[in-house]
Parts: structure tokens; C-alpha cells; sequence
């Protein structure tokens, strides 16, 4: 099934204008219709969707722009794509400590306000 570039961003949860960048970034190739029209695929849908896990998960596009010429080229070069992909984990990883730090930071402070409301009612 194709899709316009209107259903290929509903579906994928992101913008058209997303969908424009990743294919000036070079992240993207995706078939025209003879009207001109970009159509995409289920194939490209997928595609879409470990690009914007990339994204989310904090990869530099530089990187995925890597990751993206060794995709489009032939298997020969799966363990370049590994080792990418086994950096981009461990620096995932390290964010998630970060954040896990920061939220335990955040909840301690929740925790500490709370106190100091159930102290000024019973004070009161």
C-alpha cells in the first residue's frame, strides 16, 4: 500500500516537516508518483519509525546520517551498523542513569514540600 505524505505523518506521529528534513538529510529516499507526489510504503513507515527512535533517543544526526548510508548499501557492512547502534545503547544508558538520578532528585524534593504542608496544618 502507498500513502501520501499527509498519512505517512499521521501514522508515523510526526510532522511533514520532519518527513522533508530526514529526506534533505539523506536519512530518506521515497518513490514519486508520475503526478510527482511523494508516496510512501510500509517499508518506509518502518523506516520512519527507527529514525525517529534514533532521534528520540538523543542520536546525533550526523550519526544517523552514518547509519543511514551503511542501511542503504548492501549487508556486507552489518557489524559497522552494530557497533553504531551498540554506542548509541551504552550513551542511552548513561541518559537514563542521568534522568534516574535527576527524577530521584525531584521526588526527594516533592517529598521534603509535603512535609512542610503536613507540618503548617498541624500548626495551625
Amino acid at each position: 500500500m502507498n500513502y501520501s505524505i499527509s498519512d505517512a505523518a499521521t501514522r508515523a506521529g510526526i510532522s511533514i516537516h520532519t518527513l522533508h528534513y530526514y529526506e534533505r538529510e539523506g536519512l530518506l529516499h521515497v518513490a514519486r508518483a508520475s503526478s510527482g507526489h511523494r508516496r510512501y510504503t510500509s517499508d518506509d513507515l518502518a523506516w520512519i519509525g527507527i529514525l525517529t527512535c534514533l532521534r528520540e533517543t538523543g542520536m546525533p544526526i550526523r550519526t544517523m546520517r552514518e547509519f543511514a548510508k551503511l542501511v542503504q548499501q548492501d549487508s556486507s557492512n552489518i557489524p559497522e551498523r552494530i557497533q553504531i547502534l551498540e554506542a548509541h545503547r551504552l550513551e542511552v544508558i548513561e541518559h537514563l542513569a542521568a534522568l534516574q538520578h535527576n527524577l530521584e532528585h525531584v521526588e526527594g524534593k516533592i517529598g521534603f514540600y509535603k512535609k512542610v504542608l503536613a507540618q503548617g496544618k498541624t500548626q495551625s
